[in-house]
């Protein structure tokens, strides 16, 4: 029996030494694919380093085995493999073949992650709050008076909620204005104007605008959904004039801003045609909207694009998925003009079949952006008022992983292959 318990000890003390790199797929054969990013967050919590393999396995994660990580990786139902040292080795080499359209990226530090919404309850969800809090990765929620006092430089990364920088309250007033969400918003808004000192919500909100710009020009990383996407836009264009009507401002609109719009100062767009008309739902022709579109849900998808991921890492990082065909879905800005974008800006990912560009991504500065346009990616046409979608349904919702794949970029390092 002591011979017996000698050589189970020393199998097992040999199997340890093998079976010492975590291996979490990002491939079909992952059973929850955005808590394994939460996964990944909390690793960089306990300061272990992740090597994220860029193509490998849908953009599969890797990391020295710890017994606590494989024990939150059962209690949140992650899917893992236990590799020995050898195979990490064979799979760093495969990566680092010159032949082969991967990378690899080493995440040391966990992003302090911030997200730009009113403190009072809004009638529809966010869908970057719902997948942060899904993959359980913390965030702190800022708005315009945290802004405003200049705290944004003690985050790394900025998610926009569905906000209208215009200052036009999303141009809800002839649906919404009875509503008393509405009224408290717009109450809610304009004491915080004058608070800080501006005669108007849309002054304020420009000034926003230019804070945000100073965070990413600083190194900030900034990630933009639905109407926060062309609107903001619109407001860095239309700084110092007045592109709202009566009904929100209790002023006419400048009848010559469009001819005084500054594109140089836009992060995405250019050439674009303000949409004067306050009571139509809409603020440009950036977005494409429903009345244009020619594909219905049923066949409306759109397509990410494949990069080289050792000389576009950064794009490769944020397209990493299970699938490159993602389904389709509306918002109150669903889709962008590829002719109004500008020739620096990084197309991801686009319609081909109607020229929709829906996935967009650029350098600003020192700081990068993402724009992102829709609603929810598993929601295609969310009403107001209408619940939040139930990610426990969707574990594995590619439009979903675009988003948590952009809360990591700012991690990401390039490692150096062994040679």
């Amino acid at each position: 029996m002591k011979v017996l318990l000698i050589v189970f000890l020393s199998l097992a003390s040999g199997l340890s030494s093998f079976a010492s790199t975590l291996l979490i797929p990002m491939d079909e054969s992952q059973t929850n694919h955005l808590k394994a990013y939460g996964i990944v967050y909390w690793t960089l919590e306990q300061e272990v380093p992740v090597d994220w393999l860029l193509n490998y396995r849908g953009g599969s994660f890797m990391c020295r085995y710890d017994q606590s990580l494989e024990n939150e990786l059962v209690v949140r139902g992650v899917s893992y493999e236990v590799i020995s040292d050898a195979e990490a080795d064979q799979i760093t080499s495969e990566i680092a073949s010159p032949s082969s359209n991967q990378d690899l990226m080493r995440l040391e530090q966990y992003p302090k992650v911030a997200v730009y919404s009113p403190k009072t309850a809004n009638p529809w969800d966010d869908a970057v709050m719902l997948a942060l809090d899904y993959a359980e990765i913390p965030y702190e929620i800022v708005f315009d008076d945290e802004v405003l006092m200049g705290e944004l430089p003690k985050y790394d990364w900025l998610h926009l909620h569905h906000e209208d920088f215009t200052g036009q309250y999303s141009k809800f007033y002839v649906a919404f204005h009875m509503y008393s969400w509405y009224q408290e918003k717009q109450r809610e808004y304009e004491e915080t104007a004058r608070k800080h000192g501006f005669t108007k919500v849309s002054e304020m909100k420009m000034a926003v605008t230019q804070k945000i710009s100073e965070f990413v020009s600083g190194g900030g990383f900034m990630f933009a959904m639905c109407l926060a996407t062309d609107t903001y836009d619109i407001a860095l264009a239309a700084s110092g004039l007045d592109i709202v009507g009566e009904v929100y401002d209790g002023d006419g609109i400048d009848p010559n801003a469009q001819e005084k719009l500054d594109y140089s100062k836009t992060f995405a767009f250019q050439d674009f045609n303000i949409v004067k008309n306050p009571w139509e739902i809409e603020f440009s022709d950036i977005d494409i909207n429903l009345s244009e579109r020619n594909v219905g849900q049923e066949n409306d998808y759109f397509q990410l694009f494949e990069f080289s991921a050792k000389w576009d890492p950064i794009p490769t990082m944020l397209t990493q998925n299970h699938e490159r065909n993602i389904k389709g879905f509306l918002g109150a800005t669903t889709a962008f003009r590829k002719s109004l974008i500008r020739s620096e800006a990084v197309i991801m990912g686009e319609n081909r079949t109607d020229q929709e560009v829906k996935y967009l991504h650029g350098v600003f500065g020192k700081g990068f952006w993402t724009f992102y346009g829709g609603h929810d990616p598993e929601d295609y046409q969310h009403n107001i008022g209408e619940p939040p979608t139930d990610l426990n349904l969707y574990p594995n919702s590619p439009g979903y992983r675009l988003i948590l794949n952009n809360v990591l970029f700012p991690a990401a390092k390039k490692k150096k292959q062994k040679t």
